[in-house]
């Protein structure tokens, strides 16, 4: 049925990321090479659908290496772990693969790197995110110092502020890191920041897309887990640009159409742990309602492609 016309205006980028593609398909070319059960370390990324697609084709997640046999393979997640976690699999001769991201295990090096050259680190991230605990989990305790907000920075008690380092958390707003890192230089001036950014291409990109279309539209809404960093902080940005009518949802099902009474033009994005097929449901759902147009507004074209593990490549 064609209602009134609804204009959807799609950013783009949005969804999937290089490294979440990669940590999916870890765990399907795992279950082909090592059969089911294949086991994974906390939700390989963030997102109920993803979860449960993999827990239909033989995966089960579960969130420490205790829960795991000694003879099956197990993934740890794209957020990456502690160095504890590895060590443990390793010691119990267990087959392990490594899905965390890339662009994560570089702030990893990043941290151990400064460590060596007796810099203590602050990192900018968000308490108890499985991102923070993996990076935290590199370095012995005490070495690295957690910053939520620039209220934290004016509290940081330092072993030496000549001496200091910071790293952030990939998924982070970029606006609001900006401000944090300002906060940090402007209390330690001697404070060494990354060589490149820390928060990643892709939520830059989708942010950088929900800032462009969140000024047009009169609802927003952004498809993602409510435990997913990156999908959260779009939610954030389309309010801080414009667009206070912004809202997460996880599915179609979930969409509250009251929400889109007198609205014209609707944004919409997907986290970048979120699936297209799940953008497809949104607009199948609207066509359902409204008479649809849809409109792309693209900021950027990604061609990252992350390898997979060695292991993995001639499976």
């Amino acid at each position: 049925m064609a209602g009134r016309p609804l204009t959807i205006l799609l950013a783009g980028p949005r969804g999937f990321c290089a490294g979440v593609d990669r940590a999916i398909q870890i765990v399907e070319r795992a279950i082909e090479r090592f059969g089911t059960p294949v086991y994974v370390r906390h939700e390989i990324v963030h997102n109920r659908f993803v979860v449960d697609t993999l827990r239909a084709k033989g995966a089960v997640f579960v969130e420490e290496l205790d829960a795991v046999p000694d003879d099956r393979p197990v993934v740890f997640s794209a957020h990456g772990v502690p160095k504890a976690v590895p060590d443990e699999a390793r010691r119990r001769n267990m087959i392990y693969l490594d899905a965390t991201c890339p662009l994560v295990s570089k702030v990893h090096r990043e941290a151990e790197r400064h460590f060596a050259d007796g810099r203590q680190i602050v990192l900018i991230g968000h308490a108890g995110h499985p991102e923070v605990i993996g990076t935290m989990g590199q370095l012995p305790p005490g070495a690295v110092l957690l910053v939520e907000d620039a209220d934290d920075v004016a509290a940081l008690t330092v072993e030496d502020p000549s001496n200091l380092a910071f790293c952030t958390q990939t998924t982070l707003s970029v606006d609001d890191t900006a401000g944090i890192v300002a906060a940090l230089q402007a209390r330690f001036p001697d404070i060494a920041g990354p060589k490149r950014e820390d928060i990643c291409y892709a939520t830059t990109n989708r942010q950088a897309a929900v800032k462009a279309i969140a000024p047009k539209a009169d609802a927003l809404l952004v498809i993602g887990a409510p435990n997913s960093s990156n999908s959260m902080r779009l939610v954030e940005v389309a309010k801080a640009y414009g667009c206070t009518r912004s809202i997460l949802v996880q599915r179609a099902a979930d969409i509250d159409w009251s929400m889109l009474d007198g609205v014209g033009t609707l944004g919409l994005t997907a986290g970048a742990s979120a699936p297209e097929v799940l953008v497809e449901e949104v607009i199948a759902a609207c066509r359902e309602r409204f008479a649809v147009s849809v409109d792309e507004l693209v900021v950027a074209r990604e061609d990252v492609v992350f390898r997979l593990p060695k292991a993995l490549q001639e499976a």
